[in-house]
């Protein structure tokens, strides 16, 4: 039986981050599925695993741990002889990987989280989407994406020449854009170098495997 168990459903774009991960790693998992329409997240056990009551969470053995991105973390550095290297150590390379971290989650990340919110979650639940609010954040995006495109014209993927957490954090959320009405963003003829990014990172097998789960659930 694995001793690594994933608490959550492989279609939360924060769960598949964590999937595509340990799929990376090559590490065996047991997917514990959690009940949205019974609120099981809100309940024990899984509130006790994480007390926001959001998914996933993640157990090792002993090690209890939630958010996606410091679960990655993680297995990078905890299974470091396992799979795909996907972290930097030191010196410029492991700075690098470190910024693009931090902007996948405090830009790239934040404008997801609203389209998520306003296209997806409100119209499930009843409530009205800010139409307003949707437009003015692809502005928002298109202006980081053209930080990204800038970037990407400089190295083959965002912390460097090797594929790192950097360009892995993006895939969940990036999939599920070019499969909405965002695609356009990602477009060949305005970025040439984020189109030809998003095609090396979407396409790893590693992605394949979270996507064939997804089939299952």
């Amino acid at each position: 039986m694995a001793t690594i168990k994933v608490h959550g459903v492989p279609d939360s774009p924060a769960v598949a981050r964590v999937l595509v991960c340990l799929y990376e790693k090559e590490l065996d998992f047991e997917l514990v599925p959690v009940d949205f329409k019974t609120a099981e997240n809100k309940k024990e056990p899984f509130i006790s695993l994480n007390p926001f009551g959001l998914l996933p969470a993640l157990e090792d053995g002993d090690a209890k741990m939630f958010e996606s991105r410091a679960i990655t973390n993680y297995l990078a550095q905890e299974y470091a002889d396992k799979g795909t290297q996907l972290i930097h150590t030191s010196g410029k390379e492991m700075a690098e990987m470190l910024v693009w971290m931090e902007v996948e989650s405090l830009h790239f990340g934040s404008m997801f989280r609203i389209f998520a919110r306003e296209a997806i979650i409100n119209p499930l639940r009843g409530l009205p989407t800010d139409t307003a609010l949707l437009e003015e954040t692809k502005a928002k995006l298109s202006n980081i994406l053209d930080v990204y495109e800038a970037r990407l014209a400089q190295s083959k993927y965002l912390g460097g020449d090797t594929f790192t957490l950097a360009d892995l954090h993006h895939i969940p959320t990036i999939s599920f854009l070019m499969n909405k009405s965002w695609k356009d963003l990602f477009d060949s003829e305005t970025r040439p170098h984020v189109n030809a990014w998003v095609a090396a990172i979407t396409s790893r097998p590693a992605w394949a495997k979270v996507l064939a789960l997804r089939d299952k659930y």
